[in-house]
């Protein structure tokens, strides 16, 4: 990729350090950063030390004449290829999402014509905190990247999701940004305006978004299924659902209309998307029947393979051996879905492997009878983490795609998708 543009607004909170690693990274790719300081940052971190790493001076003030003259805000909103929120805190987001401009960053924001990316970081209450999450709905409803924070310990001794997402995932997810095609919200479709430098559709989707996939239904399944042993214990597999919610959105981004059969994860529901929870693969299976038809299908979620074949209605008891458990095979969704006489015209089949990853998805791929198999490594820490590496294996042959951030992972696909079922229409 050759080198880009980028506006960082550094805002507060201990994570404003992991800017500098960030910058230092941008620039080793051959990126050019321009940063602005708000207040807040700068009690974390200082302008000479941005100054130092960007080689570029630092903004901090909407009432520094000097930078009135020479460049103004408003220039400086829109020279940029990608402006970056990291770390983007509550009160950054807030403002963003009411449209705030009180400083120079949120001024900055708000007369901004170019794509925005935030790196979200804040204690985990005020991330699940109702307030947020309506932030966040809306703002990635205007078009906004919103990373998902990490989830791990925090520096004020509480764990969660909020921790800031490391520096090479935010690198990834930038690029992945800057790679994507801009559309901004349909602001000319609801008899706004245009948007200066706008790339707008004309189409429209049935919630009220413009894009290529604008009047198409596109099927998603996120998570695990949990399988009951007892009235306490259950069959499961290692997922947080977090890929399947990011692709939902992604695609919802893009002008579908989006059925999200979710398992049971505490994930919010993205904006603009139709979920339906379920419990286990049965209820699953059920679901997606009941969704269709659809012109595609990603089936991302970790379905178990087995069930008891009968729960028992009461807690069992330890005892002096362990108890047999008689199993059953579960519905094949995937397959069962390649078969009907409502297939959808591309179907797309996750495969979660620990070992030989490519041979297993092909091999998947030819047995299940799907378009598209997304072969997924989790050998490692991506099983309920940010990152994902994947193997996008077709009949053309495989894509073999960076490790990246899930929600990096979910635009990219989300784009092949637009892009093969609007050539199966040309």
């Amino acid at each position: 990729m050759a080198g880009k543009r980028i506006l960082l607004i550094v805002g507060g909170g201990i994570a404003a350090y992991k800017a500098c690693e960030l910058i230092r990274l941008l620039r080793k790719r051959g990126h050019g950063v321009r940063c602005v300081l708000t207040s807040s940052g700068a009690r974390f971190v200082t302008a000479m030390t941005l100054a130092a790493l960007s080689e570029e001076p630092v903004h901090d003030s909407l009432w520094d004449l000097k930078d009135e003259t020479e460049m103004g805000h408003i220039e400086l909103s829109r020279e940029a290829d990608l402006v970056v929120v990291c770390p983007a805190t509550a009160d950054l987001l807030a403002k963003m999402a009411g449209g705030i401009a009180d400083d120079l960053a949120t001024t900055l924001l708000l007369a901004t014509d170019k794509p925005v990316l935030a790196a979200p970081a804040m204690n985990v209450r005020m991330w699940l905190h109702p307030a947020t999450r309506r932030n966040v709905e809306r703002l990635r409803g205007d078009g906004v990247t919103v990373m998902e924070p990490d989830e791990g310990p925090m520096a004020c001794g509480e764990f969660g999701p909020g921790r800031l997402p490391e520096p090479e995932a935010i690198v990834s997810a930038i690029e992945e940004r800057l790679n994507t095609p801009f559309v901004p919200s349909a602001v000319e479709a609801r008899g706004l305006g245009t948007v200066p430098g706008a790339r707008t559709s004309t189409s429209l989707s049935a919630n009220g978004k413009a894009g290529p996939l604008a009047n198409k239904h596109i099927l998603v399944t996120a998570g695990p299924t949990h399988e009951p042993i007892d009235p306490v214990r259950y069959i499961a597999n290692r997922s947080s659902g977090r890929q399947g919610f990011a692709i939902a959105e992604a695609v919802a981004r893009l002008g579908a209309r989006v059925t999200l059969v979710a398992g049971p994860v505490s994930l919010p529901t993205p904006a603009g998307v139709e979920r339906v929870d379920v419990e286990t693969a049965r209820e699953m299976a059920a679901a997606v029947e009941a969704a269709l038809p659809a012109e595609g299908a990603v089936m991302v979620a970790a379905v178990a393979d087995w069930r008891a074949e009968e729960a028992a209605s009461a807690k069992i008891k330890k005892g002096a051996s362990p108890p047999a458990l008689a199993l059953a095979e579960n519905p094949d969704i995937l397959a069962a879905l390649a078969r009907s006489s409502e297939r959808p015209r591309l179907l797309i089949g996750f495969a979660a492997e620990t070992n030989d990853v490519i041979a297993h998805a092909q091999a998947k791929r030819a047995r299940k009878g799907c378009d598209w198999i997304v072969a997924n490594d989790v050998s490692g820490d991506v099983m309920g983490g940010a990152e994902n590496r994947v193997h996008l294996v077709t009949a053309e042959g495989v894509e073999d795609w960076p490790r990246m951030d899930k929600r990096a992972v979910a635009e990219r696909l989300a784009e092949r998708i637009a892009e093969t079922l609007t050539k199966a229409e040309a």
